[in-house]
């Protein structure tokens, strides 16, 4: 199974770009590049190989451009074994430092609901 590359542009208000997400090819890990509103590279985010939250959360790192730091998260929780078996109800974390441009954060949200979206950390990945 083959799945394309995808990317997000965030608009705010509607029709004015703030930023973008851009998925990058890697054989085993979700990556993904923030751009700002020029599409410069301002952030990067790195998921785990084994995308199976049983017992845990799953956690997208979010680094710098250099991948030197670990600057924020975005978190799948895990909500139990009930929850995840006969729901499909999902729980969200995000953090980031306070002092990031409103645009990036912004775009960090988008981040979050390409990631849900493509289903990177569910039951199964997107066709």
């Amino acid at each position: 199974m083959y799945q394309l590359l995808v990317s997000l542009e965030v608009q705010a208000p509607p029709g004015e770009p703030i930023g973008y997400i851009v998925q990058k090819w890697h054989p085993c890990l979700p990556k993904f590049v923030i751009q700002d509103e020029n599409k410069a590279a301002v952030l990067k985010i790195r998921g785990p190989c084994c995308l199976s939250s049983c017992g845990h959360s799953i956690n997208f790192k979010i680094k710098n451009l250099d991948e030197s730091k670990t600057i924020g998260k975005i978190a799948k929780n895990w909500s139990g074994m009930l929850t995840e078996v006969l729901t499909d109800v999902d729980n969200f974390e995000i953090d980031f430092p306070m002092t990031l441009d409103v645009r990036i954060k912004t775009t960090l949200l988008g981040a979050c609901f390409l990631i849900v979206s493509m289903k990177v950390v569910g039951k199964h990945v997107a066709n």
